[in-house]
């Protein structure tokens, strides 16, 4: 509408129709109350032919919009400022022989959008020369006071730009002697967002990309029978072992932890606080509109003596709703239904203000954890994962948890939240649809929120005298040393109440082919001997209860026959289904033989009861999959 409006100015002056009389359609257009922007075109933006000056007097560019020239300094490319009721003067006073011609351009105030390529579309840009700017009155409209600092930028389209999507590399863990590396060490992890990103890729029509894939977050977003915990520890410690589906040469170990179920009633009171992202990334609605739909879900659940806080950050971090009790469900509804995206996306100061609101409410006997719901778009302030993760590191110390919800697509930076998660003693799940969210919030809301342990460690040390050499399928990013496993200071993975956690160890018996890379021999050691032990490996666990600095150590012997039965078990089963499938998907090369065929057989032959659908969904997954990478 503001286009037409300008554009019919425009006519009526070339028309001569005189005076600052418009057209009867203008008129009923401008009684519409639309609003117009000013912007100063770059110079060397326009036309030659508009660059030149008009016997003597000023030239004046008109735009759609306007950046501001003495207020704030621009915080992004969409910093804009409202005007309205701009009175034109009368054509006589007008030079209309030097109108350059109408440009349809393809770039915004910068030339840039937040999404990378160009921005927003069909701008009109008309050049004239025109009476000093004291002839232009123009006031300010209300509109102004309330456009959010940074403006409102043109949603991201899938398809229409390049894609500024983030992902860690993942360089992929190798095969191992066991005789010169008998130990594998690393911390769980109960992340599963890797799973449900992938799953929207190929939703949409195509494979993920490779690095998009973590194997463990494949593996662990699925559900395991392993049995319950007994005695005073947290969790149960599984393990079997079958032979290689993709491997003749090699068997899988599976290693399984289940934690502690606990009913809501049990769980200690919550002390929340949601962390928002309502800038202008946000406006699909795959994003905030789902956003708000997910923590609806949440808040429904809550119990009376929960308590939530809401932080929403954009061009800057502000407290929406104070911390407010469960009973006042309505109250919460309200603040969250009220967000509503636009500006730049200052993450840092978000997360520094929900950290205090959080220690500012603390429940020293509760649970006291910050939700962050993003695209992890940050672009304001502190925005580094370095310094961002430093920041998390620092606030964990009191106490405060964190869990991270990621939405959205095109410009969504998975290799930052998946960080923030893993530093902020938390989890991280990717949200695709209200379903997903259901399954995090609602469903297994006990192992999103509520941790039963922290700093879980597992090492492993293989018998070299009956394995020759192992590999850790996935876990890249959660590999510790071995001293690290003794080392209380050093982080590890949470894990919430009734989650499980499986890891896979692809080993190869000694006498068998080899498929690692040897090494001269040393000059100043002795040849190593080996123990006579008929075990195949040792496996440590160390973990800290939520409220301790001090870890606890639980070990446990593996007999090779011990953990073999002459058919493997339904975990074992989707277990290896599941890794197979993440393998070609990633085009590991340590795939071997493995196939979408082999990995579809044995998830079908895993479903099981499959309450909520999630393995019949895998085994769809897998089929499309296979499709997608025949073309």
């Amino acid at each position: 509408m503001n286009k037409l409006l300008l554009v019919t100015c425009i006519t009526s002056l070339l028309a001569g129709c005189g005076g600052n009389k418009i057209s009867e359609e203008a008129k009923d257009n401008k009684a519409d109350e639309d609003k117009m922007v000013i912007t100063w075109v770059p110079k060397e933006n326009l036309p030659p032919e508009s660059k030149k000056p008009s016997n003597g007097k000023d030239s004046v560019k008109l735009m759609q919009r306007q950046a501001r020239q003495n207020g704030p300094v621009l915080r992004d490319s969409h910093d804009l400022t409202v005007l309205s009721d701009i009175h034109m003067p009368s054509a006589s006073e007008f030079d209309i022989g030097n109108i350059s011609s109408v440009i349809v351009e393809e770039s915004d105030i910068a030339g840039l959008n937040r999404h990378g390529g160009h921005g927003g579309r069909n701008d009109l840009s008309i050049a004239f020369s025109a009476p000093p700017a004291s002839h232009f009155k123009i006031r300010r409209g209300q509109e102004a006071d309330r456009v959010d600092q940074g403006g409102e930028p043109r949603p991201f389209v899938p398809g229409e730009g390049p894609s500024t999507e983030e992902y860690d590399r993942i360089y992929e863990n190798p095969f191992l002697q066991a005789k010169g590396n008998p130990l594998s060490t690393f911390s769980i992890d109960v992340d599963t967002a890797s799973y449900a990103n992938s799953r929207r890729f190929l939703r949409d029509g195509q494979l993920p990309p490779k690095d998009a894939v973590r194997v463990e977050e494949f593996i662990n977003y699925f559900d395991y029978e392993y049995p319950a915990p007994t005695g005073t520890d947290p969790f149960s410690v599984n393990c079997e072992l079958s032979a290689c589906p993709w491997n003749e040469k090699s068997e899988l170990l599976l290693v399984g932890l289940q934690g502690r179920k606990m009913d809501l009633a049990q769980m200690p009171t919550s002390n929340l606080v949601f962390l928002i992202d309502v800038s202008g990334s946000m406006q699909q609605a795959n994003k905030l509109p789902l956003l708000k739909a997910s923590m609806r879900l949440l808040v429904d659940n809550l119990r009376p003596e929960d308590k939530v806080a809401i932080v929403v950050y954009a061009g800057a971090a502000g407290l929406v709703l104070d911390s407010t009790a469960g009973t006042d469900r309505n109250q919460i509804l309200r603040a969250i239904d009220g967000l509503r995206a636009g500006g730049s996306t200052a993450g840092g100061a978000g997360i520094k203000l929900a950290y205090k609101v959080a220690q500012e409410n603390f429940l020293p006997e509760g649970n006291n954890r910050i939700i962050l719901a993003t695209d992890g778009d940050f672009n304001v302030g502190e925005s580094s994962d370095a310094g961002l993760t430093r920041l998390v590191e620092e606030k964990r110390k009191g106490g405060v948890f964190l869990t991270v919800l990621g939405f959205g697509n095109g410009n969504y930076k998975d290799s930052k939240m998946e960080k923030l998660a893993d530093k902020g003693n938390g989890n991280y799940a990717y949200i695709d649809n209200v379903r997903e969210a259901k399954k995090a919030l609602v469903t297994e809301v006990g192992g999103t929120l509520f941790a039963i342990a922290k700093d879980v460690k597992l090492q492993l040390e293989f018998n070299p005298a009956v394995v020759s050499s192992y590999r850790l399928i996935g876990y890249e990013n959660r590999m510790l040393k071995a001293e690290d496993f003794n080392n209380d200071k050093k982080d590890a993975g949470e894990l919430g109440a009734g989650h499980r956690v499986t890891a896979l160890y692809e080993i190869v018996r000694v006498g068998a082919e080899e498929p690692v890379a040897t090494v001269d021999k040393l000059k100043y050691q002795k040849k190593v001997k080996l123990t006579k032990s008929k075990d195949l490996l040792t496996l440590k666990l160390r973990y800290k209860e939520p409220k301790e600095d001090e870890s606890q150590l639980i070990t446990k012997v593996i007999m090779a026959e011990e953990i073999t039965a002459e058919k493997p078990s339904e975990n074992w089963a989707l277990a290896s289904a599941v890794a197979e499938f993440a393998l070609l998907m990633r085009d590991s090369q340590h795939k071997g033989t493995a196939s979408f065929e082999s990995a579809l057989a044995r998830a079908r032959s895993a479903r099981g009861e499959d309450e909520h659908g999630y393995r019949t969904e895998l085994a769809q997954l897998i089929e499309e999959a296979d499709l997608l990478a025949r073309n």
